[in-house]
């Protein structure tokens, strides 16, 4: 038995002695992750509808990569998704959402929430009311905004999802909420549309942002309010709008803007919106961020340039909280969409370097 022990311990001390440290096994470090500062973003909605359609996603060598995390290792550290009301195929919805906004978080990535208030697309082209919301009066409208918002919120938060900004309507420069009856109406100005104008109400406008935001911040406190507008290069159209919510006391934490440059005039379009956001946050103290971008997948050089360029100069005003790429991940003019940022084989294009400077 002795004779064993001591074989045994020279077995010991022969491995110890074998396995020196110029022979242990090294690993390759495991990458970090800024998620920071300075917001570099996707707004990705289309996600879960192109993964149901058989969309898959690539990096750079070729190999399938789930889409957030593919945008994460390309710099970015945010995800926006949109919510409609009730989509006739479902897809953003307050469950398509919170799905959406789970994946992010489980990957570290901040989170921004923009609220259409419509069941379809809300644009400078189209701010119809919810269907469920037709008819209602003020006072019902008002409450549905404030109810819809916190529903969406609490669910967020159900699942431990803390959004940092919120949008309350999404590019609504010709209002929200349109209505043939000036009494329930919050567009702009009068809207002529398919045979029927939709009445402005500056007032009710205002207060249909007055009611979401406060929403918002009944369920997060220290979540940052976003009103947002299209064609960030127009300054004219900023402070027509922003004078309007000036005027009617409107609470409101960030000025987010669109910004959609062609291929041969991204300078000056850059430059105007960066003139844009400078006056902005002098003529009104609130923060900025560029809400959406994007540029014709097929001129990826160019993007990358522009992208490169709005970055930069968005970084460089202290004010600005970020830059988020409108559905860069959309290849194969998916829904007829051609200005993301991955090219036909659903591989980034190399626009998408700008967000890992």
């Amino acid at each position: 038995m002795k004779l064993m022990n001591i074989l045994l311990a020279g077995l010991l001390l022969w491995g110890a002695a074998a396995c020196s440290d110029d022979d242990k096994p090294t690993f390759p470090e495991e990458p970090t992750y800024d998620m920071t500062g300075f917001a570099k973003g996707a707004d990705v909605s289309w996600l879960t509808q192109m993964e149901a359609s058989g969309k898959k996603f690539y990096n750079a060598s070729g190999r399938e990569t789930e889409c957030m995390t593919l945008l994460r290792d390309l710099g970015m550290n945010s995800i926006r998704l949109r919510v409609w009301v009730n989509p006739s195929d479902g897809w953003c919805n307050k469950s398509d959402v919170v799905a959406k906004a789970w994946r992010a978080h489980q990957l570290g990535m901040r989170v921004m929430i923009d609220f259409h208030y419509s069941d379809v697309w809300a644009d400078p082209g189209s701010q119809y009311k919810p269907a469920a919301w037709i008819g209602l009066s003020l006072d019902e409208l008002k409450t549905a905004i404030a109810d819809h918002t916190k529903d969406v919120l609490n669910a967020l938060k159900e699942k431990g999802i803390t959004p940092e900004w919120v949008q309350v309507g999404n590019e609504i420069t010709p209002g929200m909420l349109w209505d043939e009856d000036a009494t329930v109406s919050g567009a702009t100005y009068d809207v002529p549309k398919e045979g029927v104008t939709y009445a402005k109400n500056e007032k009710n406008f205002a207060d249909f942002i007055t009611t979401g935001s406060n929403a918002v911040k009944e369920v997060f406190p220290n979540a940052k309010v976003i009103v947002h507008l299209h064609d960030g290069n127009n300054n004219g159209t900023y402070r027509w709008i922003f004078d309007i919510l000036k005027a009617n006391n409107t609470p409101y934490d960030v000025i987010a803007m669109s910004l959609y440059p062609g291929t041969d005039n991204w300078q000056e379009m850059v430059a105007a919106c960066v003139a844009n956001m400078e006056d902005m946050v002098s003529r009104y103290n609130k923060e900025v961020m560029i809400a959406e971008v994007g540029m014709p997948w097929d001129e990826p050089e160019i993007s990358k340039s522009c992208l490169t360029e709005l970055i930069a100069k968005s970084k460089a005003i202290e004010q600005c909280l970020g830059v988020f790429y409108w559905e860069p991940q959309s290849y194969g003019s998916w829904n007829g969409y051609t200005l993301g940022a991955f090219d036909e084989s659903g591989k980034p294009t190399v626009a998408l370097d700008a967000f890992n400077q």
